[in-house]
């Protein structure tokens, strides 16, 4: 992968994520107890031996920033490797980043200046793991001048979302539709091929596709190159990934520990841009056998350290014990006689005593001053479907996520759960109640 640079688009403000966006980039939006959205498509460059990198930051980047800097900080510039931030500069004219296209447009002299042969433009604000050497197998294997990876979602969920390939049965890309009302399917099946946002380019390509003023890859650059003849690919992720990890197998009777060549979660992508999908990916997560594991040795997951002494569990009182079931807890958490359930529970919470938490994701403390500060869960409190940012207090008795209306008039953003009565609530930074 040393002829390979990639760029990591960062820029997203997250619209449909707000309130947790109000004070943060999407990217740098904390997931699944102690990572930040962006640190799976930088896990995933690291374990497929990428190690030039470019972070393509913008909107409210300083705590993405700061990540950057303490978490992602391990590689060698004598080796010539880094993972460098890059903050909008208005390299050419006075625009801001435009589009995904005009974000490398406007960087495209580091290009020019390490000559790579491949060019990997990544999304930030994803969850999944991918050997990116796959890609570029299939790529080269294609003599592909760009690849388009795709996963595969039923034609429903694609609708008006995603950009929508269709393919010859060598999965070469033969139309493209962005975001379609009716988007086409596979044959023989309900599904679509679309985009995930990731692009692998052969350099002269990318110069070719940028030799303009279109903004954006998948709107713009992807229709242009397919009428101009240019053999652009589809690379089925669904189908094709495969993360080797150790598990358990069972023969003649024997338990052994093998290394398979595809693990459970090979399939498994995520675009968390809604605050629905974003409080379903966490709990994926917290299942005895979970859609998406956090815990392969093989393909590591990396993220800022966060320097918190280890999770307690007090009080072995009848009606008074503190428990966490199905639940994932990050270190610095004190569960004080209270219950936690089918959650996700960040660094820096304090649950106190007969207080009960279900189904919720609960971002953790703050840094502030370099010192950190708690969400503190006061006593019977009883927290339901809800998403609760840093440095939240709630004192009390108080109810959240039972009664949507109550939760309204508080202040609080509510979201209903697809298919359900119930509703998601969303508690914002440094909310007392």
């Amino acid at each position: 992968m040393e002829e390979t640079l990639a760029f990591v688009m960062a820029g997203g403000q997250g619209e449909r994520l707000r309130p947790l966006t109000d004070v943060r980039a999407k990217p740098a939006v904390p997931f699944g107890g102690i990572f930040r959205i962006i640190d799976f498509t930088l896990s995933n460059c690291v374990n497929s031996g990428l190690r030039r990198i470019y972070v393509l930051t913008q909107y409210k980047s300083y705590s993405l920033s700061s990540h950057l800097r303490t978490g992602w900080n391990m590689l060698s510039p004598r080796l010539n490797q880094f993972i460098d931030e890059v903050p909008a500069q208005q390299q050419l004219g006075s625009s801001w980043y435009q589009g995904t296209a005009d974000a490398i447009r406007q960087n495209f002299s580091f290009v020019e200046s390490k000559r790579p042969r491949l060019v990997l433009v990544l999304s930030g604000d994803h969850v999944y793991k991918m050997d990116y050497r796959l890609l570029r197998a299939f790529h080269d294997e294609k003599g592909a001048e760009l690849t388009v990876a795709c996963v595969r979602l039923p034609a429903e969920e694609a609708r008006g979302t995603f950009g929508v390939m269709q393919v010859d049965e060598e999965g070469r890309i033969v139309g493209f539709e962005e975001k379609p009302a009716e988007p086409k399917t596979i044959p023989g099946t309900t599904d679509c091929l679309a985009s995930m946002g990731i692009y692998l380019f052969e350099a002269g390509c990318l110069r070719r596709g940028l030799d303009n003023d279109l903004l954006d890859f998948g709107k713009d650059v992807i229709p242009l190159l397919l009428r101009d003849g240019v053999p652009v690919y589809a690379y089925d992720f669904t189908t094709k990934n495969a993360i080797p990890e150790w598990e358990y197998t069972k023969r003649d009777g024997v338990r052994r520990k093998e290394l398979v060549p595809r693990a459970s979660d090979a399939d498994y992508w995520r675009d968390v841009g809604t605050l629905e999908q974003y409080w379903l990916a966490n709990l994926d997560l917290v299942q005895p056998k979970p859609r998406f594991n956090v815990y392969g040795e093989r393909f590591p997951l990396y993220s800022a350290p966060g320097h918190f002494p280890p999770a307690k569990f007090v009080h072995e009182i009848p009606g008074r014990t503190g428990v966490a079931v199905n639940s994932m807890v990050a270190d610095g958490v004190i569960v004080s006689g209270g219950t936690v359930r089918e959650s996700v529970i960040g660094s820096g919470v304090y649950v106190h005593s007969w207080a009960m938490i279900e189904k919720s994701v609960l971002l953790g403390g703050a840094l502030r001053g370099g010192v950190h500060t708690e969400t503190s869960i006061g006593r019977r409190c009883r927290v339901k479907n809800a998403i609760i940012d840093k440095n939240v207090r709630l004192s009390e008795n108080i109810s959240i996520g039972y009664d949507r209306d109550d939760d309204e008039r508080r202040g609080l953003r509510t979201v209903p759960i697809t298919g359900s009565s119930e509703h998601i609530v969303v508690v914002p930074k440094d909310f007392s109640l």
